[in-house]
């Protein structure tokens, strides 16, 4: 298989699991509390897959100065989007009640809170793209850390839309689109980034892990402590934990 298509074949299965959160969500009804840590949880992978593996590796190929710029310049970017989209209704799109604005309340929610989750999956995608450059093979420790966190999130923000008398048509659609969105994100970081220099590669990869973190503290974070409260931070712990193992491992 050519790697490009490799590449987009892995941002998709990601992406996937999206529509499995979603489809759990519509057809079964998971208790809040569930949701909640299985979030927390997946919150601490991101976070371990990010550190050990995103802006390591970004430090040491590229140097610190590039890391730390990409670093801030995507969790700055993604806030800044972010904050944009909240406006137009999509700032509680990965709540699991009844948080999430309906249309008849905020006129173009639906299509705020769908491009919202396109910028949430996004920068996850390029990153497994990233990963087969020069002849790699996909990070098994981010690859697993984003089908970990993409359950509980398209599970939660799932529940949230069917709870804020979203069709069946749309939440589907949403999902099944982020989840091509992905596989071509994830080929176009792998096309676009073919022959890039060290400190360029490292650039984009920090851009990516700080839009990751500013997602996972302005959007996973919220929802989990509604629910599991104390609890939260030992959850996110294990996550991360179980992360680090499959780094290690």
């Amino acid at each position: 298989m050519p790697q490009w298509l490799e590449a987009g074949w892995w941002g998709l299965v990601g992406g996937a699991a999206l529509v499995a959160g979603a489809a759990v969500a519509w057809f079964i009804r998971v208790p809040r509390w569930l949701v909640a840590a299985v979030m927390a949880f997946g919150a601490g992978v991101l976070i371990s897959a990010l550190s050990f593996g995103l802006m390591d590796e970004a430090e040491r190929t590229g140097g610190l100065l590039p890391t730390a710029l990409g670093f801030l310049g995507g969790a700055g970017a993604y806030v800044l989007a972010d904050g944009l989209l909240s406006r137009k209704g999509a700032k509680h799109r990965k709540r699991s009640g009844d948080q999430q604005a309906r249309e008849a309340d905020v006129a173009g929610s639906g299509t705020a809170i769908a491009v919202g989750a396109l910028l949430d999956g996004v920068p996850e995608s390029v990153v497994l793209g990233v990963s087969l450059l020069d002849g790699g093979t996909v990070g098994v420790a981010m690859l697993a850390a984003v089908i970990i966190s993409n359950l509980p999130e398209g599970l939660s923000s799932a529940a949230g839309m069917k709870q804020a008398g979203r069709s069946a048509r749309y939440v589907f659609g949403v999902w099944i689109g982020i989840a091509v969105a992905s596989g071509l994100a994830s080929t176009l970081g792998y096309l676009g980034l073919r022959g890039a220099s060290p400190a360029t590669i490292a650039l984009i990869t920090a851009i990516a892990a700080g839009a990751i973190l500013a997602m996972i503290a302005d959007t996973m974070i919220p929802e989990a402590f509604e629910r599991t409260q104390i609890f939260t931070g030992l959850i996110t712990v294990l996550g991360f934990l179980t992360a680090f193992t499959i780094d290690r491992l």
